[in-house]
């Protein structure tokens, strides 16, 4: 049992829930210090703390294994992903669709842990069929890249949902903060995945699969992803203007985020694939916790 759960855990990349987990809890610390409408008594609750870590982790997990099912036969033919648990025989299909049913109904009954808040549980489905919508992508679209980057940006406007919803339904522009933050978000999560889907450009084009780097080459793709990082600057830049807590602190990580993609892209040329792997993983981690600690830091000293 012990060998499943980390041969599961594995298949999953559990460790890549530190990508999404920072701007879910980074949105949840905005929305507890954030002013409320008359009326709207909003407050640390460590109740709903543990809410937006359970949906997190219970989604991601969903939305992940639910991918390796809806490619386990693409995998098995990419020399790249033939070793991974499902066309490798490591696990079964039918283990891994239980699985994706636990997950599944654990993320929706997660969802009660902010009632009286009703909309944490009614957009519960939505949520988990838009992120499973992203395992089929890339069979039509080359977008498929900014489809992931959606899927992620909902994790800071979920967690703000989750706690503010009261607000937000007085005030619908009350979102406003967290949409922004979310935009940041899908252009980073779009940006490092067109990086990452470099590796199989000539795999994609074979099975006639799409992706920014099959469709405009590798050398494009990077630039593409240059720009949606650019991009993501600009959107965190525009955090402050809707969000007026954030002081030098969050303007120094902001600097420091910059700092961090300049290097990541740096690593990575059309010629030489050989370190997208600490690019997609290593910095794009610190990236992600870096932003969540010194925003944090920032508002408890404001």
């Amino acid at each position: 049992m012990i060998q499943r759960i980390s041969d599961i855990l594995a298949m999953i990349r559990f460790s890549h829930t530190v990508f999404a987990m920072p701007f879910a809890l980074l949105a949840a610390v905005m929305a507890w210090n954030a002013p409320a409408p008359a009326g709207v008594d909003i407050r640390f609750s460590w109740r709903e703390l543990l809410g937006i870590v359970l949906c997190m982790v219970f989604a991601r997990s969903a939305a992940m294994a639910l991918n390796r099912l809806a490619d386990r036969k693409i995998d098995a033919e990419n020399p790249r992903t033939q070793t991974r648990h499902i066309p490798a025989g490591i696990l079964s299909v039918s283990e891994v669709t239980l699985f994706t049913v636990a997950c599944s109904i654990g993320f929706v009954a997660s969802t009660l842990l902010f009632w009286p808040n009703w909309l944490p549980l009614v957009l519960s489905v939505p949520v988990l069929l838009f992120l499973f919508g992203y395992s089929y992508t890339k069979r039509w679209t080359a977008l498929a890249h900014f489809w992931l980057g959606a899927s992620l940006m909902l994790a800071p406007i979920a967690a703000w949902i989750a706690i503010r919803g009261a607000a937000i339904l007085a005030d619908p522009l009350d979102l406003l903060p967290a949409v922004t933050l979310g935009a940041a978000v899908l252009l980073w999560v779009a940006g490092f995945d067109i990086i990452y889907a470099c590796q199989d450009a000539q795999f994609d084009r074979d099975a006639k699969l799409h992706s920014v780097p099959s469709t405009f080459g590798v050398a494009g793709a990077l630039r593409i992803a240059a720009a949606c990082h650019a991009l993501m600057i600009g959107a965190l830049a525009l955090l402050p203007v809707v969000y007026p807590m954030l002081g030098l602190i969050y303007w120094l990580g902001v600097a420091a985020v910059a700092s961090l993609l300049i290097y990541e892209h740096a690593l990575v040329r059309p010629d030489d694939l050989s370190r997208v792997n600490l690019a997609f993983f290593h910095v794009n981690t610190i990236v992600g916790v870096g932003l969540f600690v010194v925003t944090t830091i920032d508002l408890l000293l404001w």
